[in-house]
């Protein structure tokens, strides 16, 4: 068995759960077994939820109130929410079941305010040396920096949100 490592994708451009999906999708390619626990997502699903219900090996879990958090003050489901899915993806790092677990948007969760810093390095801790665990969202701290084995930083360079174009199905969803 190779040792599982911790991973953070993190920053403010886009891509943090694309490629979170990617590996998955590579993982699930080689007979890893895969999960995905989404936090703040609780709406439609996006395309690459819809494509892993194809995959025996890979599956999703959302958690999030119906709308998009814009101000968690505002939705007290998204607090209640974020507990539910830290508590699913405490038990699933100690079920030890799946050779990946993939908390998505775990990091903007603790950064807006909805889980602590602390929970989210306790569910570092409990990961096993079996299980690669990554963790994806805007503001890692420097305590999880310091405690991951990779770290990627996705830059916001250039962005045609600026230019008011939306999310277009596919690419952003």
């Amino acid at each position: 068995m190779r040792p599982g490592k911790t991973q953070i994708y993190t920053g403010d451009g886009k891509g943090k759960t694309t490629a979170a999906f990617g590996l998955a999708l590579r993982a699930a390619g080689r007979g890893m077994r895969v999960i995905v626990v989404q936090f703040l997502k609780g709406a439609e699903p996006s395309g690459e939820v819809i494509a892993a219900r194809e995959h025996d090996l890979f599956t999703v879990e959302r958690f999030g109130a119906a709308e998009f958090c814009v101000d968690p003050e505002n939705n007290p489901e998204h607090g209640r929410e974020a507990k539910k899915a830290l508590a699913r993806v405490g038990d699933l790092l100690a079920a030890r079941e799946h050779d990946i677990v993939i908390a998505d948007e775990i990091v903007t969760a603790m950064h807006i305010g909805l889980i602590s810093e602390s929970e989210v390095l306790e569910a570092i801790e409990k990961s096993s040396s079996e299980t690669e665990f990554i963790l994806t969202g805007r503001g890692a701290t420097d305590a999880l920096i310091d405690k991951a084995d990779l770290v990627t930083g996705m830059r916001d360079i250039k962005h045609y949100f600026r230019d008011n174009v939306p999310a277009r199905e596919g690419i952003e969803f």
